[in-house]
């Protein structure tokens, strides 16, 4: 007995029809099949299938022989499969961290630079605050991270990317909406939305530095964990947020941007990762920020 006998016992019992498993399964001639199934059923001493006018039904032995059937060629499958992965050369991981929003901009620029090696690399990206990015780093769970600038975060080497200035989110029919820009005096009698300083204290420091500077209370109204609570916060309560300028790629029609007037505030984006890091990968990233920022003007 080999696998081929199983396969084909298993293939005839659910197609029930000797005509329709040799056909349609198992491309084999039916009177090859059958003489198959006559050696199985000599060797293993007793009958395993009743053939009549309307197809093969199973005897009681062919029944028990069925389950068993599957659970061997399940096995034997299960084998192979385990065996080919062993064989084969470890795929390397890399972990890639996003300030949710910016894998939009960022994550095809450095995809092109890891081309070839992404037949050999498994990449596992991470869409989370910035602390948590910066934790992520610090932990060794993520190579290399798109964040801000975060103070708390021993270990970690920073390049800024780029400074984002901050623009005002409203809802599409808002008062402000004809405005060109927002001005101070603008914002005074609005609700804010924003976010806490735990969640995004580098962004929750630029706006309260703009907020000393112009003179103005910036305390939000409502406080938000991230981008996404934010647009549905401006859109439910008809207030204003401010937020880097990239918010303005996620938004849906309900809610629309405006720049500042004047000189806006602005917030970086950097590139992170471990000092201790020795991933080969990270080590071309890193030496290619120049390739990134020309990708993104």
């Amino acid at each position: 007995m080999d696998l081929r006998h199983l396969r084909y016992f298993i293939a005839i019992a659910e197609e029930g029809s000797l005509t329709v498993a040799a056909e349609k399964r198992l491309h084999t001639a039916q009177p090859s099949l059958s003489r198959q199934m006559r050696d199985l059923e000599a060797e293993l001493g007793c009958t395993l299938m009743i053939r009549g006018a309307r197809g093969i039904e199973l005897t009681a032995a062919g029944r028990v022989f069925l389950d068993h059937a599957r659970v061997v060629l399940a096995q034997v499958e299960a084998a192979i499969a385990a065996t080919r992965r062993a064989a084969a050369p470890a795929k390397m991981t890399f972990a890639l961290g996003f300030l949710t929003g910016h894998e939009f901009e960022w994550l095809p620029a450095v995809m092109a630079i890891m081309r070839d090696e992404l037949p050999n690399t498994e990449v596992i990206i991470h869409s989370l605050s910035s602390p948590d990015l910066a934790d992520g780093l610090m932990r060794g769970k993520i190579d290399i991270a798109f964040l801000r600038h975060e103070r708390n975060a021993p270990g970690i080497v920073f390049t800024r990317l780029i400074d984002e200035p901050l623009i005002v989110l409203m809802p599409a029919d808002h008062h402000l909406a004809a405005r060109d820009a927002i001005t101070p005096e603008d914002i005074v009698a609005e609700q804010l939305v924003g976010v806490p300083h735990d969640k995004s204290p580098a962004l929750r420091a630029v706006i309260d530095a703009y907020g000393a500077k112009i003179g103005i209370d910036l305390t939000p109204d409502y406080y938000v964990d991230n981008l996404s609570m934010a647009v549905s916060l401006v859109a439910s309560t008809r207030g204003i947020g401010l937020t880097p300028l990239y918010a303005r790629n996620l938004l849906p029609p309900t809610v629309i941007s405006r720049p500042l007037a004047g000189v806006p505030p602005t917030i970086d984006l950097s590139l992170g990762y471990n000092e201790t890091n020795t991933s080969p990968l990270l080590k071309t990233i890193v030496s290619r920020i120049g390739d990134l920022k020309f990708a993104n003007r």
